[in-house]
Order: structure tokens, then sequence, then C-alpha cells
């Protein structure tokens, strides 16, 4: 082993701390006591971020397209033709037709802009975040000229329910012996969805791809192309693919580009968020350092008498390696058992604080998403116990190698 049972034994008894050597024992357990905070601290935040960022990609992609093919003359009026050249290419999933809009749409009084998409009921059968989340109605009745699905959030701002009608008011005009009017057009809601995202569910609407085609002005065509594939991270080689077999007069775009900002905002933040919790452990490792060089200075006259009956230089910078170190492995246990079983119950902990105090801790209009998710990466976790006990072991070095340092004579000015 590399610690002999007279180093071990000499540096855990260093650790108990006599009624004397008190504010030795006090430094070394704020120590313990920092360097668990930091730790358990680090993973709860790094937990939760990876959490947001899961979910919300998840969340994202549920409703948006991997890929999105608009064609540059136009309106798609050959959109079936596009779906069969599309759908056998390698890494595609599915390929839809749709329709969108910006509206207003208006019930009981109350106004709210939206989002109002066109789709196959089969295509949005195969949305699978978007068929599994509906709550209220069915998409059965996804069918019709005047059937509409709406957001949870959407139906409770309008007082809405399955069967209510609300208008429509599309900033694309019709003429009429009165002038140019805005298009508006009476909707029946079959179905109300929860995609777990508050902003989809505020201002997202869909309409049978027919009804969009009459409501839009787009007889027998599609305003674009959404395309599907197997595994987000080959997005790139389905895009290139795409590009060789449609040619030119296409603008293909997909979801890294659509939203760059968002998700490297999210990057930026879990960065930063890392370096500034990492000076928890940092500061703690400092407080280590300070309190091993009094601990040496204490037992400057039993440095002395160590040497004396024959202790070697490295015998003494083992034990005080062992004694500081001690305290950054104890530490660090203790802040990745707490940290790995906060975040895994940190949505638990966030109800139960909420009901505690009456104060909403996770406001979802704010973060987009109806609950605090948290992912715990098992690399992740043992990266920063690795870096924490890194930096233990540092902060001990400089305290044990002044301590193996002193000779007989020169310990005995330390008392």
């Amino acid at each position: 082993m590399i610690f002999s049972a007279f180093e071990r034994l000499v540096a855990f008894r260093y650790l108990r701390a006599r009624r004397e050597e008190g504010f030795v024992s006090v430094i070394a357990g704020f120590s313990l006591l920092g360097i668990a905070l930091g730790v358990g601290t680090l993973i709860v935040v790094m937990s939760v971020m990876n959490g947001f960022r899961a979910e919300l990609l998840g969340r994202i992609l549920g409703v948006q397209s991997h890929i999105t093919i608009n064609s540059m003359q136009g309106p798609l009026k050959n959109y079936q033709e596009i779906v069969d050249r599309v759908k056998g290419l390698p890494g595609v999933q599915s390929v839809a037709p749709m329709i969108d809009g910006e509206v207003f749409i208006s019930a009981n009084g109350v106004g709210n802009g939206a989002y109002m998409r066109g789709y196959r009921a089969e295509d949005l059968r195969n949305r699978t975040l978007i068929a599994n989340g509906v709550i209220e109605g069915s998409l059965d009745d996804f069918k019709g000229e005047d059937a509409a699905m709406i957001g949870v959030g959407m139906a409770r701002n309008l007082g809405l329910t399955v069967g209510s009608e609300f208008k429509a008011i599309s900033s694309k005009t019709q003429a009429t012996m009165m002038g140019t009017i805005p298009r508006i057009k009476e909707f029946r809601v079959v179905a109300i969805f929860d995609v777990g995202m508050s902003q989809y569910n505020a201002s997202f609407a869909f309409i049978p791809l027919e009804a969009a085609q009459l409501y839009f002005q787009q007889k027998s065509a599609a305003s674009a192309m959404e395309v599907m594939v197997n595994n987000i991270e080959d997005v790139g080689l389905v895009k290139r693919e795409l590009a060789k077999t449609l040619g030119a007069g296409f603008r293909l775009t997909d979801w890294q580009a659509l939203n760059a900002d968002l998700f490297g905002a999210v990057e930026v933040e879990r960065n930063v968020m890392f370096l500034i919790l990492t000076l928890i452990i940092i500061v703690a490792a400092f407080n280590i350092i300070s309190g091993q060089i009094m601990l040496v200075k204490e037992k400057g006259r039993n440095i002395a008498i160590m040497r004396t009956m024959g202790a070697t230089r490295g015998a003494i910078l083992r034990v005080f390696l062992l004694s500081g170190a001690s305290i950054g492995v104890i530490g660090t246990f203790l802040g990745c058992l707490l940290g790995t079983a906060f975040a895994d119950n940190i949505e638990t902990i966030r109800r139960w604080l909420e009901g505690l105090t009456g104060v909403p801790l996770f406001n979802e209009t704010i973060y987009f998403l109806s609950k605090l998710p948290a992912i715990v990466d098992p690399v992740e976790v043992t990266l920063i116990v690795i870096m924490a006990l890194v930096l233990t072991l540092l902060a001990s070095l400089y305290p044990a190698w002044r301590a193996a340092r002193l000779d007989p004579v020169e310990a005995l000015r330390y008392e």
C-alpha cells in the first residue's frame, strides 16, 4: 500500500482535533463542507442543464421538423412527387407536406396570436409527441374544413373545450364588394393537446391539410415539406442527400440552424455555471491549505519526535498528505452522494418547497418547460469527482512538503 499503518494512524489521529486544536478542526470542517457543497451543487446544476437541454430538444423536435424543404418559386404544387422521391432516402423517417401561417384567434371576447399549421391526419399521428399528447378529444375527428386541434394553454386562455368554436383571422386578404378584408373563418375544436412546452401549448393550432389549403388559398399545394430523420445527429448527411436528390430551386433548413441561438445560449450558460461553481471547490481547497499549514505549525514538536525516532521525510510528507487529502475524499464522497440524490428527486423537492412556501420556484412560461428536468450523466459525475479529488490533493501537497522539510531542531520552533 502507498501509506503504511503508522502513517494512516497518525494522519487520522490528527484529523480528530483536541480541545487546544479546536480552531484547526473548525477550518477542516468548513473545508470538508465547502467541498461537499461544491461537488453536490455542481452535480445538481450540470444535471439540470443536461435535462433542460434534452427536454427542450425533445419538445422542439417533437413539434418542429428536423429538415424543412421550401421552394424558391413559391408553394409546392407537386408535393406528392417530392414525398415519393424523398421518403426512400437513407436516414429519412418520414416526409409530410405542411401549410402554415400566422393568425389571430378569438373566442369568448378574448384574442390570442397563433401559428396555424395544416397537416394530413396520418402525418400528425406520426408525430408521437403530439399524438400521444392529446388530452381531450381524439385525432379520429381531425377531418373536415372546420376541424382544429389546439394546445392546452390556448384552450385555457380562450376558455375553449372540445366542441367549442373560435374565429381565425388571417393576414391574407380576400377581395369583396366592400374592398379587401382579412380572411375570417370559424373552426371547431376537436382535440386539445399538451406537449409539455408552454410556448407550443399556448400558440399552436393544427388543422387538416385540405382545410389549410382552402383557408390560406393554396389549392392543391403545400407551403413546405417537413422531413424527420432517424437520428438527429445525422441531419447534416441527410440534408446533403436531399440537396442532391432535389437539385436546384429548393431551400433546405435544418433544426440546428433554426434553433442555433437558443441552444447556443443554453451551452454558454452551462459552461459559465460550471466555471462559477468550480470556484466553490477551489475556495474549499484553499481552506485545506490554510488548515493544514496551521496543523503543521501545531504539530511541530510531534514532527521533531517522529523524525528523532527514525521517521523519514517521505513518511512525514505522506502523513500530512493523507490528512489533507482525507478531507477532500470525504467531502467529495458526501457531495457526490447528496448531489446525485438531489438531482434524481429534484422535481419532487421543488413541488414540496413550493407547497411549503407557497412561492412558485419554476415558472413554465419563462423556462418553456412544464417541469424541472434533470439527467445525471455518470461520465460527467466521474469527471467532477476526479476534478475535486485532484484539486484537494494538490492543495494538500504544499503543507505536507513543508512538514517534510522541517528537521528536528527547526520543528521545535513551531510550538
